[in-house]
């Protein structure tokens, strides 16, 4: 049994594991990127090994950025006192989207009993994206928007219709969220047609992702999405609006070695009596036009050539 004693072979047994693991030195450089990992992240070990966690390969910050998160970044923290954490979160994959993981922090001691590194294991929060995607309402194959797959333009209309009826009719509140990719003409001379298909694209998976199964979510014009929030007030809305809104800033990746990044604009509005599809619109979108207001900067998706840009 003796061969079976061997740093080779229990390192063999890590990297075939399906859940994600990765070892990472005092500085945050990672030393080590399964299998498990790869196919979480999408990420192989190549373009890993060597970069830091900072590099938005494990975010973890709410969109504060890992400088300024000090030691509520739960791998720094794990240094600092030497206690295992494990904590929900999202990582981006390397097409673009966020994927929600459950991480566990432990930390690494040498034979003195000092903290040398950190080592955290991770996997999808598969139970909970199931039962997200249970929940949601189905979209009736003819009413999907072909770029995204999110409601088409004329079915999200139809959407607001009908709850703006309910809400004169049984006084049921809702709200909307408008979110925006600015400045996407000047991306897609840049970058063409198949990159800014697929920024809408992660746009519509995160926010799919980000928002309740009973958050309807679709396509309002090129550059924007509609999402109406079931029994939810401006406060409500608000809230959501901010969460969703961090989630998202975390999303990075690299284009050819260049980092890429779409600016998203967000406006919300609460239904009000007498309010028609037109005028709860415009009031969600007073915000977007507003100088920074409600804006946060997202990436958009790695791209070679012969790809769409799909997500695997």
């Amino acid at each position: 049994m003796a061969e079976f004693q061997s740093p080779e072979v229990f390192r063999l047994v890590l990297d075939s594991l399906h859940t994600g693991v990765v070892v990472m030195d005092r500085n945050g450089k990672i030393l080590f990127w399964n299998e498990g990992a790869e196919h979480l992240a999408g990420h192989i070990r190549h373009d890993i090994l060597g970069r830091s966690h900072r590099e938005s390969v494990l975010p973890h910050c709410e969109g504060q950025g890992c400088s300024e998160c000090g030691k509520t970044c739960p791998f720094t923290r794990t240094l600092h006192d030497g206690k295992s954490t494990e904590i929900r979160m999202q990582i981006v994959h390397k097409e673009g989207h966020l994927v929600p993981v459950v991480m566990q922090v432990t930390a690494i001691r040498d034979p003195h009993g000092s903290v040398v590194a950190t080592a955290a294991s991770f996997e999808a929060q598969r139970r909970y994206a199931q039962a997200e995607r249970d929940q949601r309402q189905p979209i009736p194959h003819g009413c999907l928007d072909d770029t995204t797959g999110t409601a088409s333009h004329g079915f999200t209309q139809f959407h607001l219709r009908e709850n703006l009826a309910g809400f004169a009719e049984y006084h049921v509140p809702f709200s909307i969220i408008c979110v925006r990719a600015e400045e996407l003409d000047h991306f897609r001379a840049a970058y063409g047609r198949q990159a800014c298909d697929a920024v809408l694209r992660v746009m519509a998976h995160n926010l799919s992702n980000n928002f309740r199964p009973s958050d309807f979510i679709g396509r309002w014009a090129e550059n924007e999405f509609l999402v109406i929030l079931m029994n939810c007030g401006a406060l409500g809305a608000e809230r959501a609006l901010d969460r969703v809104r961090k989630a998202v800033a975390n999303a990075g990746i690299r284009w050819w070695g260049e980092q890429i990044f779409i600016t998203m604009s967000f406006g919300y509005g609460a239904v009000e009596p007498g309010d028609t599809v037109d005028s709860l619109v415009r009031r969600a979108r007073r915000c977007l036009d507003l100088p920074a207001a409600g804006r946060t900067r997202t990436a958009s998706v790695e791209l070679c050539p012969g790809t769409d840009g799909s997500e695997g």
